[in-house]
């Protein structure tokens, strides 16, 4: 959920602040972006180096960049980019300031400039957590719609044991995940994709497979799973990889991606078939190696199952989603393959179109309904997840 997402992180003067080394690093390997701000009486803790190096972005402390040339951060461009504004830790000092909205500072301006959602880690001491004037200030923050992720009880930099020390930094990011995830638009939803191509063998060393990358059914993994859903990806033989979120399922066959698809079917609210399935398949398979003989070696090839045609018969309040890949009368053909298969949106690329089909990292595709079509510009094919997803998700 965080993969993508710039998340902007404000450091205050806690002993609690070195763990902001660990913070970032934690977000970094979840696939964010980070920028950094260290207040003044952060500096006592933690160097802008270290974060600087974590981040591989420059870190902000005050307004003037450069004393010589006037050069100066904008704290509004800052607040604008950010997805998620975490201040982590916050000490009681923080939390008063973001209350009264004083803006005497470069964090506290792009606090009050910023519009993404803002997330308070407090960090202090047993007693000034319990404050009267704490808790009010925090209850105040949370009225204002600002998420607090409620410190730990534990050992303290005093000496003493209680509620205030900042949760830990593997907690943090879940507790930033968990917001996304519910905040995803298919959250809750079950998303079954096939991707790549299938191989069907003549013997242990030979079969008929086709150029699928998979490349367009593992973005769509990606983007459902960035939207929230819980996806299941059944993939053929390809050379990528989905995040360890998605549960992949691995085959090689038809008959493979079959059983596969049919297994997870019941459970599942959307299907997105991308892979390219093989039509035929050797009746035969040799045990071994066919040694060179003759000018000519004879194949003889039977249909496969129609993945596709099958599950569609037996869906229920599943929305069923098909790719068709043409060369000629594309649209005339995708449409049939639509109603055939009783499929509630067919996405028809065609191998006329430059940088679309096999192999590209770009795609070029139009998605038809029963009483709706609408052409896409060429573009990369996380886009063209995008494009479908957005799609399917006013469809459903």
């Amino acid at each position: 959920m965080l993969k993508g997402k710039n998340v902007l992180l404000a450091v205050t003067g806690s002993i609690a602040a070195y763990k902001s080394a660990f913070l970032v690093r934690e977000l970094i390997k979840k696939g964010s972006n980070v920028k950094v701000i260290l207040t003044e009486s952060s500096l006592q803790f933690v160097t802008p180096i270290t974060l600087s190096t974590l981040s591989k972005n420059p870190v902000y402390k005050d307004f003037i960049k450069d004393q010589e040339t006037g050069e100066w951060n904008n704290h509004v461009a800052l607040g604008e980019w950010a997805d998620l504004f975490l201040i982590a830790p916050a000490t009681a000092h923080t939390i008063s300031n973001l209350v009264t909205g004083k803006a005497d500072s470069f964090f506290l301006a792009t606090f009050l400039s910023n519009n993404s959602p803002v997330f308070v880690a407090p960090a202090m001491d047993l007693d000034m957590y319990k404050n009267t004037s704490t808790q009010e200030n925090l209850s105040t923050l949370e009225s204002r719609g600002i998420h607090i992720i409620d410190p730990d009880e534990g050992e303290l930099a005093s000496g003493l044991e209680g509620k205030g020390r900042m949760k830990e930094p593997e907690d943090i990011v879940a507790f930033l995940h968990q917001y996304l995830w519910s905040k995803a638009s298919l959250s809750g939803k079950k998303v079954l994709i096939s991707a790549g191509p299938t191989y069907e063998y003549i013997d242990p060393v030979r079969f008929i497979g086709n150029h699928s990358s998979g490349k367009m059914g593992y973005a769509l993994a990606e983007e459902a799973l960035g939207r929230g859903a819980e996806v299941t990806l059944v993939s053929g033989p390809v050379s990528i990889t989905s995040s360890n979120e998605v549960k992949l399922i691995n085959v090689v066959s038809a008959e493979e991606m079959k059983k596969a698809i049919f297994k997870e079917f019941d459970q599942t609210d959307i299907l997105i078939m991308t892979a390219a399935v093989a039509d035929y398949k050797p009746k035969v398979v040799a045990n071994q190696k066919i040694k060179k003989g003759g000018e000519e070696l004879k194949l003889e090839l039977v249909k496969t199952d129609d993945i596709l045609r099958s599950i569609s018969a037996m869906k229920k309040n599943q929305f069923v989603v098909g790719f068709a890949l043409e060369t000629i009368d594309e649209k005339t053909n995708a449409k049939e393959k639509l109603r055939n298969k009783k499929l509630d949106v067919v996405v028809l690329n065609s191998l006329n179109d430059k940088g679309a089909g096999f192999g590209h990292d770009t795609n070029k595709v139009t998605i038809i309904t029963e009483n709706d079509e609408q052409e896409y510009d060429l573009k990369s094919k996380s886009e063209v997840a995008s494009d479908i997803l957005n799609h399917i998700e006013k469809s459903i």
